[in-house]
């Protein structure tokens, strides 16, 4: 009999002596060596759900996303992310998500994995329902109603961002000779769809859940995703702003959505601590002073009402 293994810990590396980290950033992480067992049985569904739309056609009906039948259908929201119609889009959506995997999930955990997987596959999924709905009273073309929609890219783009988040400078293979940084894997995947969406006209149904994918998981990443190795909730370190997103030449266009916090950096906890405790201390002072004023006004315009009486 199978013994069962507990669940995989997640491992980091420890910050060199000396050196400063935004306050709430990951640890550094090392690249994982060996597929996950998560990841294994993950793509065990993927390629299993190409097979059963081989076996079953018909069932592409109710495990993918299909406008005009969504309603009643609402669960096909929630399983198109895992349903791949054609064999090269299983074949790539395993490798990317057995390659991916093998770094994220050490790090994470193997429940915050899978949230992340869940929780960015059903957003993609109620994001691109919406997205057709709107192209069809734009263009009025109906094959924006009855065209399936399904597939893991939305995650894998969601993975894409996470890799920048935790190995920005890990280098990804994109040809034979050819690699580039995962800090900007997320940009070079958004232009690349963009052009093959004029090209490949069909293509279009994939750009809304690529973009979509990566624009909810840096969201997640960056303010809600409580890290299970420090304990903070959220990444507002400076590298991982939504224009750190952009080459440097494009960051200037997208300056004015950061966020305040990522305006004014904070570096060290008790600084923030003080800084907070000063701004408490100015405005509970401010009140008192015009709570003060306002019971001097009080007595004297009840005064001077009674001798004009």
């Amino acid at each position: 009999m199978m013994e069962s293994q507990p669940l995989q810990a997640p491992t980091a590396t420890a910050p060199p002596p000396g050196s400063a980290e935004p306050a709430g950033a990951p640890p550094a992480v090392t690249p994982g060596k060996e597929f996950t067992r998560t990841c294994k049985g993950l793509v065990v569904v993927l390629i299993g759900g190409y097979v059963l739309l081989q076996l079953l056609p018909s069932s592409l009906n109710y495990l993918a996303i299909i406008p005009s039948k969504t309603i009643p259908y609402v669960w096909t929201v929630f399983t198109a992310g895992y349903i791949e119609q054609v064999l090269p889009g299983a074949i790539g959506s395993s490798l990317g998500l057995l390659f991916c995997g093998k770094d994220i999930e050490p790090a994470w955990g193997r429940k915050e994995f899978l949230k992340f997987i869940i929780l960015i596959n059903s957003i993609c999924g109620i994001l691109a329902f919406c997205f057709a709905i709107g192209l069809y009273y734009v263009t009025g073309k109906e094959s924006f109603l009855v065209t399936p929609l399904s597939g893991f890219h939305g995650c894998l783009a969601g993975f894409l961002v996470a890799l920048k988040q935790l190995l920005p400078n890990l280098e990804l293979p994109m040809c034979f000779f050819w690699k580039i940084k995962a800090k900007w894997m997320p940009f070079f995947v958004v232009c690349f769809s963009s052009i093959m969406a004029f090209i490949v006209p069909d293509s279009i149904n994939f750009l809304p859940t690529l973009v979509s994918g990566m624009y909810v998981s840096w969201l997640y990443l960056r303010y809600f995703q409580r890290n299970p190795l420090t304990g903070l909730k959220g990444d507002p370190s400076d590298d991982f702003s939504f224009p750190s997103l952009f080459p440097a030449a494009m960051r200037m266009l997208c300056a004015r959505s950061r966020p305040l916090e990522v305006a004014l950096p904070i570096s060290d906890p008790t600084k923030a601590s003080r800084r907070r405790e000063r701004g408490e201390r100015v405005l509970e002072e401010r009140l008192a002073a015009d709570n003060a004023g306002d019971t001097e006004a009080s007595p004297r315009g009840h005064g001077h009402g009674t001798a004009e009486d």
